[in-house]
């Protein structure tokens, strides 16, 4: 490498909150690279500086350890993985094949496991160590109707990362960061115009769903010194999460 920049992996980071969480890093001074099975529309980037693009399917061990050991091998070291590959498509749990529910847990849980691995074994060697992000949400803390194996891989990945936080200290830090609603060039998909948008956002207690940039803050601070202490963490980025369903349907005013 040519210079002291962190150099930090960014999985899924070609659109949506993954460029968010890059662009986030970017402007941090950091050698973002993102990754993901196609390149990006458009370049991500800020201001003079672009995230390098390299191509892999994490949900292959294989190929997540060819990523990660290989950006290690090309700029000197690894300082920061965040796991943020991920999502799903709407679908009952009677309604989806088994084939689309394995799919599903192989980029929501299994892609991260083999990505941190690999981090690990880069990381493990430094004398800096590194930092591991998970990017959660809170489908894996509630129930999940619609996502079903996205939710359930979502609370094996926290219950991970914890694991991964106790075995690999003091060398490693791995936190989590708990998404809620998210607005990104696709959320009409799963919320409709402005107007559902907007009821949606009312359902939030800071009354507005979070911007990609939210998630990026979160990465970068527990990426960062001052969060040197900070590992085995779960921090939730959901604007206060959602009001009981309780309290509207009482007849009390609350």
């Amino acid at each position: 490498m040519t210079d002291n920049r962190q150099v930090v992996v960014v999985t899924g980071g070609t659109r949506g909150v993954g460029a968010g969480i890059a662009r986030g890093f970017l402007a941090a001074g950091a050698h973002v690279v993102i990754c993901a099975r196609k390149p990006p529309e458009r370049p991500v980037e800020v201001p003079g500086v672009t995230a390098e693009f390299r191509p892999a399917d994490l949900r292959d061990a294989e190929a997540a350890h060819a990523l990660v050991t290989g950006v290690a091998a090309d700029h000197g070291r690894l300082d920061v993985l965040v796991n943020n590959a991920g999502g799903t498509p709407f679908g009952l749990l009677a309604e989806a094949t088994a084939a689309r529910q394995t799919k599903i847990v192989q980029l929501n849980l299994l892609a991260p496991l083999y990505a941190s691995l690999a981090a690990h074994e880069v990381m493990s060697r430094q004398e800096t160590g590194g930092a591991v992000i998970m990017i959660g949400s809170v489908s894996g803390t509630r129930p999940s109707p619609g996502s079903g194996a996205y939710g359930a891989a979502k609370a094996g990945l926290a219950n991970l990362a914890r694991t991964m936080a106790v075995e690999w200290a003091p060398h490693v830090r791995v936190n989590t960061v708990v998404l809620g609603l998210v607005r990104t060039e696709s959320t009409h998909l799963h919320y409709g115009d402005e107007e559902g948008v907007a009821a949606v956002a009312r359902t939030i207690p800071l009354g507005r769903l979070a911007e990609p940039a939210d998630a990026a803050d979160a990465c970068v601070f527990l990426a960062s010194a001052a969060a040197r202490y900070i590992s085995g963490a779960a921090l939730q980025v959901d604007g206060g999460g959602e009001r009981p369903a309780f309290l509207d349907a009482a007849t009390v005013n609350h």
